[in-house]
């Protein structure tokens, strides 16, 4: 058995128009917006009168994309803490690397970004930081030296 590819990461938010706005301002690109909902799609997810919106956005020119997702109904569960530190079990985070993390990180502020600890240097390779966004999403960016 051979995985082709893989095909996106998918991201529960609560406001759909912020994270794409957020996500356009990183780089990507909004591929497409429309309504999942019916039978099949709460059979696919294992919620009974699903219905939600998503947001495809993907990364100019590469293969990575991101699905976001807003649940009208049933309505997203909050976990608690709301705010869960970096060793929470599950999805992570997402990395990107990027060409210059400092500007990259003043264009996401406006957006809500906040740091979750700080830019710090990998030997002589990296620029790495953990930032939040919308919705709690905890991104990493990676930027190459030299």
């Amino acid at each position: 058995m051979t995985i082709h590819r893989m095909d996106n990461v998918g991201i529960v938010v609560d406001d759909l128009d912020a994270a794409i706005a957020f996500f356009t301002e990183l780089g990507m690109e909004l591929e497409g917006r429309m309504p999942i909902e019916g039978s099949w799609a709460g059979s696919v997810v294992g919620l009974a009168d699903m219905r939600s919106e998503i947001a495809m956005m993907r990364i100019p020119d590469g293969p990575g994309r991101l699905e976001l997702a807003k649940y009208h109904t049933p309505e997203a569960i909050t976990p608690e803490p709301e705010i869960t530190p970096a060793n929470t079990l599950g999805l992570h985070r997402v990395m990107f690397a990027v060409d210059d993390i400092e500007d990259t990180l003043a264009r996401l502020r406006p957006h809500g970004a906040e740091l979750v600890g700080e830019v710090a240097r990998y030997e002589d390779s990296y620029l790495l930081c953990y930032l939040r966004g919308p919705s709690g999403i905890i991104l990493a960016l990676a930027e190459q030296l030299g």
